[in-house]
């Protein structure tokens, strides 16, 4: 009886509280569990279904897609090889997770009205290591055409297949019927680039670009271009003054009357020895002197970029003296050559781009002229060109190797134009 007395009376009211906070929690972790069991079923679907992408998976050396916004897919005779992954592996540094980061699904959607539309060509020997990080940065600071006359490791089929799926990019190879096209050019008819017909190397060099540029107007004129510009792939248009770091932007405030803007160049100073990607490894900057980029326009370009995953760093780069106060350049210019004979390593005269109009023609690999009037120039007071000058010791060997000079004063003068290079492929020999 008394153990029914116990069971009917009535119950504590803390005790009833501390029951009915206890169901509560249980049936909060009960909804929260059945929520995200709910949450990853449907996320399971929509990526089965092909709905969501992984990033993490995007360049996985087991997954055949390459570059988004560069094709659907890879090509059948790339990506369904055997060797595909390990080929993959092999042109992207051996890295499952390349420091250059890729998207499968970017694009840059450029309208028909868009202005002004930009081309850049080139003549170039790279592997893809070197050309993708190349284009990306272009297109996302506005370029949308480009030009690549390619030979050596750029004309293989397991990059020039890849190349060809980018939206914007057309091939040329330098084919027989190619050289035969331009043997009938109008410069071989001229003396302005005569003194450079028939000599090796540098020389050939310089008559491919000039050649592979006259050619590059005609096609950009065909696809609706507004302006043109010649660049190498081991070179970035660093717009600055424009608005929201755009070279489109900044051509596009550039007056209807000019013809040609010069870019300035820029020239890395190389702070390591063990530099395997340019683009996308910083050089310390631990050296600060007034002939180089400041500290803080270096930390602005690289905020600027760091968005896009272009530029993990900003490297030094020694300015171009049209940039530099003349007190400024000629006070330091002893402790900035350090005993070299001239200020750069290589050139400093800047490239430029020009608006495509009638009577176009290139003047060397640098500038453009006009067959009718003597083009109206501006050089911008804070764009530059940035150029990667020999980062990797293999930079200055390819160079010396594709050449096949003997290993004598006469023959590497013979060969090459500038006195650097000449200085190294002789003293690599000894």
């Amino acid at each position: 009886m008394a153990s029914l007395y116990n069971s009917l009376r009535p119950t504590n009211p803390s005790s009833s509280s501390s029951s009915s906070s206890h169901q509560f929690g249980s049936r909060l972790l009960l909804f929260l569990t059945a929520l995200s069991l709910t949450l990853a079923a449907f996320a399971f679907v929509l990526q089965w279904r092909g709905g969501l992408n992984d990033p993490a998976t995007r360049w996985s050396p087991d997954n055949h897609e390459f570059p988004g916004g560069m094709g659907s897919s890879a090509p059948t005779n790339v990506a369904h090889s055997s060797s595909s992954s390990a080929d993959c592996v092999e042109l992207l540094g051996r890295s499952a997770s390349p420091s250059f980061p890729y998207y499968r699904d970017w694009k840059f959607n450029y309208e028909s009205d868009l202005k002004p539309k930009i081309c850049i060509t080139t003549s170039t020997s790279a592997g893809l290591e070197q050309i993708l990080p190349w284009i990306f940065y272009h297109k996302v600071i506005g370029v949308t055409t480009f030009f690549l006359f390619v030979e050596g490791k750029a004309a293989s089929p397991s990059v020039s297949t890849i190349l060809q799926t980018i939206p914007g990019v057309k091939i040329v190879y330098r084919t027989r019927e190619l050289e035969e096209q331009q043997a009938k050019s109008r410069i071989w008819n001229e003396t302005w680039l005569s003194s450079f017909f028939y000599k090796p190397c540098n020389y050939e060099l310089f008559v491919k670009q000039s050649l592979n540029m006259e050619m590059a107007i005609v096609m950009a004129r065909d696809a609706g271009a507004d302006w043109i510009i010649h660049l190498d792939t081991d070179e970035l248009l660093h717009p600055a003054g424009a608005q929201e770091y755009s070279l489109r932007q900044l051509l596009l405030d550039v007056p209807g009357n000019v013809d040609m803007v010069i870019f300035p160049n820029y020239e890395s100073n190389v702070e390591r020895d063990d530099i395997k990607e340019p683009f996308s490894e910083g050089f310390p900057n631990s050296v600060d002197t007034r002939l180089a980029v400041g500290v803080g326009e270096a930390r602005l370009l690289c905020a600027q970029l760091w968005q896009f995953g272009v530029l993990k760093e900003v490297s030094m780069f020694k300015r171009n003296y049209d940039h530099l106060p003349k007190d400024t350049y000629f006070g330091m210019y002893r402790e900035s050559t350090r005993g070299n004979p001239n200020y750069f390593l290589t050139y400093g005269n800047g490239k430029s781009a020009a608006r495509i109009q009638d009577h176009l023609r290139p003047n060397g690999a640098h500038r453009w002229h006009n067959y009718m009037k003597s083009p109206n120039e501006i050089k911008l007071e804070e764009a530059a060109v940035l150029h990667y000058t020999y980062p990797k010791f293999s930079d200055l060997t390819s160079r010396r190797d594709r050449c096949g000079c003997k290993p004598t004063k006469e023959d590497v003068k013979r060969c090459f134009m500038l006195e650097f290079d000449r200085a190294v492929s002789f003293l690599q020999h000894l």
